[in-house]
C-alpha cells in the first residue's frame, strides 16, 4: 500500500471551480503535506489541471465522473484520465434508476461490464464508489454483493468508502478485507453521533468519530489497497482545516 495519504478534491469542490482557485487549492493541499489526489467535483480541463498539479508535485491516482459520462462518452473519460496520468476511472455513483430496483441493477451491471471491457483494452480500470444504497436488498440479494459477484475482478474495482459502509450497516474493515485487492482505493472519512440529533448520521474528520481506524488501516494493508484518500462530504468548518486534521491523524500512524 502506498503510504502517501491522498486528498479527495470533492471535499474542496467549492474551491476548484476556476483555474485560479484550483491553483490556490493545490498549493494549500501541498502545503499541508498531501502528495497524491483524486480529481472530482470540478468542471476544469484536464490539461490545465495537470500543469498545475505538476507545479505542486501532486500525483492524480483516480478521478470521479458521472454514470452518463461512462455510458455516453467513454472515450472522453479515457482521454481525461490519461491526460491526468491515472489508470483508475472512478464512477461517483450509479443513478437512482439503477439502484432502485432489481431490473435497474440488472441493466447497470450489464452496461458497466461492457464499459470495463473497453477500459481493459486501454489497460485501465473501472472504480465504483459506494454509498449506502448499494446495501438495499432486491429479491433478498444485496446490490453490493451483486457488484462483487457479477463483474470482472480484474477490471471492476472499488473506491471503497468507510463512512458509507458504516451507514449501510457494515463493518468497514470487514468489507475492505473481503474485497481484497479490488479495494483499489479507499475513501477515509469518519462517522460520529451528535447528542442533539443522535438519529442523524454525521461525517467528520478522520480520527474525530467512532470508526475503528486501527482495524480499518490494517484491513487496507491486508487487502492490498493501492491508495487511501481523505474525503469529507460536509465540513462544518474550513474544509482545508478539516483536511489538515485528518492528515495529521494519519501521519501520526505512520502515513505521509
Amino acid at each position: 500500500m502506498d503510504k502517501r495519504i491522498g486528498a479527495q478534491f470533492y471535499t474542496l469542490r467549492d474551491f476548484t471551480q476556476t483555474i485560479e482557485d484550483f491553483d490556490k487549492t493545490c498549493k494549500k493541499i501541498s502545503d499541508i503535506g498531501y502528495k497524491i489526489v483524486q480529481v472530482s467535483g470540478t468542471p476544469l480541463d484536464a490539461k490545465e489541471m495537470r500543469d498545475i498539479l505538476n507545479k505542486y508535485g501532486l500525483t492524480v491516482v483516480t478521478t470521479h465522473k458521472g454514470y452518463d459520462d461512462f455510458v455516453k462518452n467513454i472515450d472522453k473519460v479515457i482521454e481525461y484520465n490519461k491526460t491526468l496520468g491515472c489508470d483508475l476511472c472512478g464512477l461517483g455513483a450509479m443513478s437512482p434508476e439503477c439502484w432502485g430496483s432489481k431490473e435497474g441493477m440488472d441493466g447497470f451491471i450489464s452496461t458497466i461490464n461492457k464499459v470495463c471491457e473497453i477500459l481493459k483494452k486501454e489497460k485501465m480500470y473501472f472504480g465504483y464508489h459506494n454509498h449506502a444504497f448499494e446495501f438495499i436488498k432486491h429479491d433478498g440479494k444485496l446490490s453490493y454483493d451483486r457488484l462483487i459477484e457479477e463483474t470482472d475482478p480484474e477490471t471492476f474495482n472499488f473506491i471503497a468508502d468507510t463512512y458509507w459502509f458504516q451507514m449501510g450497516g457494515k463493518n468497514p474493515a470487514d468489507v475492505i478485507k473481503n474485497l481484497g485487492k479490488r479495494a483499489m482505493a479507499v475513501h477515509l472519512k469518519d462517522f460520529y453521533v451528535k447528542k442533539e440529533s443522535w438519529m442523524e448520521p454525521n461525517v467528520c474528520e478522520v480520527g474525530s468519530g467512532n470508526l475503528d481506524w486501527t482495524a480499518i488501516l490494517a484491513a487496507c494493508e491486508e487487502a492490498g489497497t493501492r491508495w487511501a484518500l481523505v474525503e469529507q462530504d460536509i465540513c462544518l468548518r474550513d474544509p482545508f482545516e478539516c483536511m489538515k486534521t485528518s492528515y495529521n491523524f494519519l501521519t501520526e500512524r505512520g502515513y505521509k
